[in-house]
């Protein structure tokens, strides 16, 4: 794959990028979107690209291991957006665990790679994660904590073809006008 290292070395940038200004901590729970038929240039759910999706997911796991984040892969809508996690992460975030294990065109390549890289992987129907990657426009609002706020990196705008915008989540303003906040 000609445009694999620019490919890691951009989803390595911007994962550090997402942890600094989010100040993420160790622990905090990253939700990953990614169509690789965008990365490759195509249409969001046309034609997965398996080996794109182990190149994209063996980065993810290696930043964030490295940058103390649990990675959370966002299956797509054929399995009702359900997530890739280790399950002792998913145990200890007392998740709801489903039935199903993500293939290339059913669930994605990206999170079936995760599937098998990961020591013990399950699914589960959703999570509240502290910030996301958006590669492709894939849609992780729904597993963001509120109040998500949007992120771009100038110098990473996208990921092979495919658009990149992340979030991270704040604590939300409660209180009105009278309110005083830190």
């Amino acid at each position: 794959m000609e445009n694999e290292p620019r490919i890691r070395q951009s989803l390595d940038a911007a994962l550090w990028y997402l942890k600094q200004s989010a100040q993420l901590e160790a622990g905090a729970r990253v939700a990953v979107g990614c169509s690789t038929s965008e990365v490759a240039g195509g249409v969001i759910g046309k034609n997965s690209v398996p080996e794109l999706g182990r190149v994209i997911a063996e980065q993810i796991l290696e930043t964030c291991r490295r940058a103390e984040l649990v990675p959370v892969f966002q299956c797509c809508e054929h399995l009702n957006r359900c997530l890739v996690i280790e399950r002792s992460k998913a145990l200890e975030d007392r998740l709801v665990l489903v039935r199903a294990v993500p293939q290339p065109k059913a669930g994605g390549s990206v999170p079936a790679a995760a599937w098998k890289l990961l020591k013990d992987p399950v699914l589960v129907l959703g999570a509240s994660c502290d910030a996301g990657i958006d590669i492709g426009d894939t849609l992780i609002g729904m597993h963001i904590r509120p109040v998500a706020v949007p992120l771009r990196f100038p110098e990473v705008t996208k990921i092979g073809e495919a658009h990149l915008v992340m979030a991270y989540s704040r604590l939300p303003y409660v209180g009105g006008s009278r309110a005083v906040y830190e």
